[in-house]
């Protein structure tokens, strides 16, 4: 009896793996700024969820942004301290997810805090990156005349 669940357990999980990645919603080809102005959105409505204690919108927000940032598109750098402010967000969006379904508003607003901390301390990183990186250029540019 037992060899029968055997083989079709594989073919369970990988048709589970399939339909769980085709529903998935994919970023690919959307923008940086496009990116953004999603994850800006899934807050917005996270914001909301937990004004009106509507716990189940609030996990399935969090959920979205958490799951936004495995994607490609989320990775505008490729160095430690990016990957640590990636990693900071990612623990807040899930300790919202977590305070969402356990139905705590004290601990959920409190991982939004900390989550939207998270959002401004990253953008500031990347903007100084970004100037950096222009003032280099032009440095340059300067030297090589």
């Amino acid at each position: 009896m037992k060899m029968k669940w055997i083989l079709p357990l594989p073919v369970l999980g990988l048709a589970t793996w399939v339909i769980v990645t085709a529903a998935a919603p994919t970023h690919e080809g959307l923008t940086t700024k496009e990116f953004m102005r999603e994850k800006l959105g899934h807050s917005q409505k996270a914001l909301e969820a937990l004004a009106l204690e509507d716990f189940n919108t609030l996990a399935q927000q969090s959920k979205k942004l958490s799951a936004m940032t495995q994607e490609a598109t989320w990775e505008v750098f490729q160095n430690p301290d990016y990957a640590q402010h990636s990693a900071t967000f990612r623990r807040h969006a899930n300790a919202l997810t977590k305070a969402a379904q356990d139905k705590n508003l004290d601990a959920a607003t409190l991982a939004y805090v900390r989550l939207t901390m998270s959002c401004v301390d990253c953008h500031k990183f990347v903007r100084g990156k970004i100037v950096a990186s222009a003032e280099a250029e032009r440095n340059l540019a300067l030297a090589a005349k």
